[in-house]
């Protein structure tokens, strides 16, 4: 089966429609391509024109007239809620009379976890899909006169094309879990220095004491957990970046449509929620996405973001965690140093020189870190 040549650029993702959108996205078992999560996003105010993410998702179709290839696509009048920061870019651009904003940004809104971007049905050769869809997306950067094209967090083989399609190839590290074959937390402990294990052991023990955590997922995700959940983040919003991104109104709708694929756990002190961690399930991960609480207790964030969603992982036989972005403090926890993608499209020559210049750099400087952090920090044994 081929694609026709035209590209269909689409304001809401409802517009090309949950089995098409599906057909191409649904084998990758990631949870923030699926037509839902986007779906969702849309549906609560979260991520359209108004909040600076503006919908230009790409389509296109077979010689049967069905959609054969997507792209989640935004044209962004802003850099939050992105992860792959790109301010001192716009500064550089814009002190130099250029035009910054808006860009189009391929990626999940406000998530910084891997995915594929290009995403195209099993019968239709892959590359045939990825070249039209980076067509489209950069003839439509062309047509709008916008200053950029953005692909963040895809995997490593889509950045490798990618890069060999001229696009700048910028690298970043976040922290992962990966499963080695564990049947329980003990085994993953086990695997540790005898330090490590004594340290975590404790960690978990003082963070637990006097409390009652619970995993919710499915039918267990209520409305009255969502409200206690919405009010850690909330507070954990509005300390760190001013704003949050996202609304009551997408957790409900987010446990409506995809309760099946979310995680919640949560802590309990006498009945009443104290804090709580988001993970969205993926077909072999699992995805770290917000915490928050309101009270605090020694070591319950490390409870219950990375020892929890661990134990979790490894009782599903998922294969990661991926516990977001930052974080040094995860890599004693078992999180190792992991390299990140993203790739870019600069329309001026100008600013793209520099650009590829510095990703260049900087790809330099984090292989390094991440050598230097895996070597001195790991909390696995030795040998």
């Amino acid at each position: 089966m081929s694609l026709k040549p035209a590209v269909r650029v689409n304001r809401r993702i409802a517009d090309i429609g949950k089995a098409a959108w599906e057909a191409c996205a649904a084998p990758s078992g990631n949870p923030f391509v699926a037509y839902d999560f986007l779906d969702v996003l849309e549906q609560s105010g979260c991520a359209v024109e108004r909040t600076g993410w503006g919908p230009q998702h790409l389509a296109i179709e077979d010689e049967a007239g069905e959609v054969g290839a997507v792209m989640p696509l935004y044209l962004k009048s802003h850099s939050q809620g992105e992860y792959i920061f790109d301010h001192s870019w716009a500064d550089a651009y814009e002190r130099a009379g250029g035009r910054y904003y808006p860009k189009l940004l391929a990626a999940a809104p406000f998530t910084p976890a891997t995915g594929p971007r290009l995403l195209v049905r099993s019968d239709i050769p892959a590359e045939a899909g990825y070249e039209m869809l980076l067509g489209g997306a950069l003839t439509l950067c062309q047509q709008m006169g916008v200053s950029s094209v953005h692909i963040n967090f895809p995997p490593q083989a889509e950045w490798d094309w990618l890069g060999a399609q001229g696009l700048a190839q910028r690298q970043g590290q976040q922290y992962h879990w990966f499963n080695r074959g564990y049947g329980t937390f003990d085994d993953f402990l086990g695997d540790l220095s005898s330090g490590r294990r004594k340290t975590i052991r404790r960690e978990r023990r003082d963070a637990q004491a006097g409390l009652e955590i619970v995993c919710l997922t499915g039918a267990n995700l209520t409305e009255d957990a969502w409200d206690a959940f919405y009010g850690f983040y909330m507070d954990t919003g509005s300390r760190k970046w001013g704003q949050p991104y996202l609304n009551r109104l997408f957790f409900s709708l987010l446990g409506e449509r995809m309760a099946e694929r979310v995680l919640l756990i949560m802590a309990r002190r006498d009945g009443r929620w104290i804090a709580g961690a988001l993970n969205l399930i993926g077909d072999e991960a699992l995805y770290g996405r917000n915490w928050g609480c309101v009270e605090d207790v020694p070591f319950l964030h490390f409870e219950v973001c990375y020892y929890q969603a661990i134990e979790w992982a490894i009782g599903r036989g998922l294969s990661r965690v991926e516990a977001g972005a930052q974080g040094q403090h995860k890599i004693a926890r078992g999180y190792l140093p992991t390299p990140v993608y993203s790739a870019h499209y600069i329309a001026d020559p100008a600013l793209r020189g520099p650009v590829e210049d510095f990703v260049a750099r900087e790809k330099a400087a984090v292989d390094g870190e991440m050598e230097w952090l895996a070597e001195e920090y790991s909390p696995f044994r030795q040998g």
